[in-house]
């Protein structure tokens, strides 16, 4: 299998086809499928996850609670950059999405939606949000937030994904600017804590996708993307997660310093990290002696991962609501 260099496969189907718009199965989809097609494209839980690593952010950066009508502007602009990211990815990826078991429900592997049709709407949320963060949050903000869906679109999804097994490491930058956001929301400037809090979504990035991808290897394998799981065997993909995993914890002990925080973000971040870690070396430990994936349960530390940084971020909000 060649990853350098390769071109993306030619596809050729009803997706490619304009009276394609709006059909599914052969019969006209009604408005509810219309719309929830368009929303599928935006990609929800990943935005669930990118305005956890923002508003909590902004309650740090704000000491309390910011004000609402500047959460408000935030979240929606925030949101709509990231659907117009995820509608560019899947814009682009829709020849592999038709193919891995994950995607295929997916609007365009549906033809729910036309490839034009998904451009113009991801398009449109690009420069509303950005109009909505230029406007109603600050200049700084809504560059912040364009950067991060251009790179996502441009050095993730078009360069690094099918290129290398590196892919996520590098394109997961994208996903960490919210938390620069969400401080420059209030802030208005940059800092080193929000710098602090970018390093902990880039480190926990490796291993919450690995594993995902490692579940689901075989489907990557097939469309020739080198995710590490589809080059490597479990139990080194288990390790560079061991890795990351503890680069992750260490970096996200070091707002305590950095940041000055009250008791609560350290004693979260520590006990956080520590059970983290252990599911971490748990895995590798299963994945040691076995290609199995029902032993190596990769998707136990992919839920476990989510479940870490939402309590991690929590901690960032309640820190200053507790100790001003």
């Amino acid at each position: 299998m060649t990853y350098v260099g390769e071109s993306r496969p030619a596809v050729s189907g009803p997706h490619d086809d304009p009276e394609a718009t709006g059909q599914l199965g052969g019969a006209a989809a009604g408005l509810k499928d219309v719309v929830a097609a368009y929303v599928g494209l935006t990609k929800p839980r990943v935005i669930e996850l990118l305005l956890l690593t923002t508003v909590p952010v902004m309650f740090f950066a704000q000491r309390g609670i910011p004000p609402l009508g500047l959460v408000v502007a935030t979240v929606i602009g925030g949101t709509l950059s990231a659907g117009s990211a995820s509608a560019y990815n899947c814009v682009y990826d829709r020849d592999i999405d038709e193919q891995m078991r994950r995607t295929r429900r997916r609007a365009l592997p549906r033809h729910m939606v036309t490839p034009g049709a998904a451009l113009a709407f991801a398009t449109a949320l690009a420069v509303i949000s950005t109009v909505v963060l230029a406007v109603w949050v600050n200049p700084l903000s809504a560059g912040l937030s364009l950067g991060a869906n251009a790179f996502y679109v441009f050095g993730y999804t078009m360069v690094l994904k099918r290129r290398t097994t590196q892919n996520i490491v590098w394109g997961g930058l994208a996903g960490c600017f919210p938390a620069l956001i969400g401080w420059t929301a209030v802030t208005g400037e940059l800092s080193w804590v929000p710098v602090v809090l970018f390093a902990v979504v880039f480190f926990w990035t490796p291993p919450h996708t690995w594993a995902l991808a490692l579940r689901y290897r075989e489907d990557y394998a097939n469309v020739d993307v080198p995710m590490l799981p589809v080059v490597k065997n479990a139990r080194e993909v288990g390790r560079q997660i061991v890795l990351y995993s503890w680069v992750m914890v260490a970096t996200s002990l070091l707002l305590w310093p950095v940041a000055g925080t009250g008791p609560v973000y350290p004693i979260a971040a520590a006990l956080l990290g520590a059970v983290f870690l252990l599911e971490a070396h748990k895995m590798w430990s299963r994945a040691r002696g076995t290609e199995d994936l029902s032993i190596i349960q990769p998707m136990r530390l992919f839920h476990h991962s989510n479940l870490y940084l939402s309590l991690l971020f929590v901690a960032v909000a309640l820190d200053p609501l507790l100790f001003r």
